[in-house]
């Protein structure tokens, strides 16, 4: 089969090629799947250039999500499953024609549920929606989080919407933040805007915020902090600059705020089978029903590795870049 693989960590765009491989084999618990569509995610891009939290062995293929057909089970999986689409996450290689999923993490999805939003229904959505319960905010609540315009942030609006969590829309650009009301979003500010911490405390009132998500880095987290009431919470979920978090001392001392770090990798197989069940069936009810919406921004085949990542860091596309093998 061909595959999108690298031998050495670096720029993606330079590193990347498609190299012809073997075809691999279900082993105990493991399915075989037939690449339907693969999304580029940040952290393959992080993984690629060897900063994100795990490094593969090298050469290795990349990717990690994908729909699928189960073409092959492995010993002790149901045969039966055979033929179903699924959609599968946590993958090591879904940018290739064939890719080897753990059985038990895979998500038979309706039939009416276009391959767009299959391929990528796991890894964001489900990083979403555990984020919000991992926040333990209720009805009524006041949530901030940045970079409010990306896949989680708008994932997240949905959800806070339908469950009637209030939600401050943190984006850097005012153009991003034209783009996030054009879709009906609402309480948005840009922190390009001098006093774009007075206009939050504005739509906050007194108390602040119970939670916050930092998806960015850098001073922006003392902006956060700031806006968190008392006993609040800041969870860092990401750093798109790269940069550290920059926190004061002092309102994290005399607020009692908390600070966490959030891994979906670490927090999901720590998720009890019954609770992901529930979650899924939320996610996949609001896909279903038109709520959440799951676009592609456009499809590569696997012979333009440096196309398809190009395209995935070209800021104002309006959904997931995908490889179609």
């Amino acid at each position: 089969m061909h595959a999108v693989t690298h031998d050495r960590f670096g720029d993606p765009a330079e590193v990347l090629q498609t190299t012809p491989t073997d075809r691999p084999v279900p082993q105990e618990g493991e399915l075989l799947i037939r690449v339907i569509l693969s999304p580029i995610h940040n952290h393959d891009l992080w993984t690629i250039r060897g900063s994100y939290g795990t490094k593969p062995p090298l050469p290795a293929i990349a990717g990690s999500e994908a729909v699928g057909i189960v073409e092959a089970t492995g010993p002790g999986v149901d045969p039966a499953l055979q033929g179903r689409r699924v959609a599968v996450a946590g993958l090591k290689g879904s940018w290739a024609e064939y890719a080897i999923a753990a059985a038990e993490g895979a998500i038979p999805v309706p039939d009416e549920m276009p391959d767009e939003a299959a391929a990528q229904l796991i890894a964001m959505p489900f990083s979403a929606i555990t984020l919000l319960e991992f926040l333990h905010v209720e009805r009524g609540d006041w949530v901030i989080q940045t970079a409010a315009n990306g896949a989680v942030g708008k994932i997240m609006a949905v959800l806070a919407q339908s469950r009637g969590i209030r939600l401050l829309n943190l984006v850097r650009r005012p153009e991003a933040a034209e783009e996030l009301a054009a879709l009906g979003m609402t309480d948005i500010v840009s922190t390009n805007d001098p006093d774009w911490i007075a206009k939050a405390h504005a739509i906050l009132g007194e108390d602040g915020a119970r939670a916050a998500v930092d998806s960015v880095g850098g001073p922006i987290a003392a902006g956060l902090v700031d806006l968190l009431g008392t006993e609040g919470l800041l969870v860092t979920f990401g750093s798109m600059t790269g940069d550290d978090l920059q926190l004061p001392a002092g309102p994290i001392i005399f607020k009692h705020l908390t600070v966490k770090g959030f891994w979906g990798a670490r927090v999901m197989p720590q998720t009890p089978a019954e609770d992901r069940q529930r979650m899924f069936g939320e996610l996949i009810g609001l896909v279903m029903d038109g709520a959440l919406k799951l676009p592609s921004g456009g499809t590569f085949g696997l012979d333009q590795p440096a196309e398809a990542v190009t395209a995935a860091l070209t800021p104002g596309r309006e959904g997931k870049i995908m490889f179609r093998p």
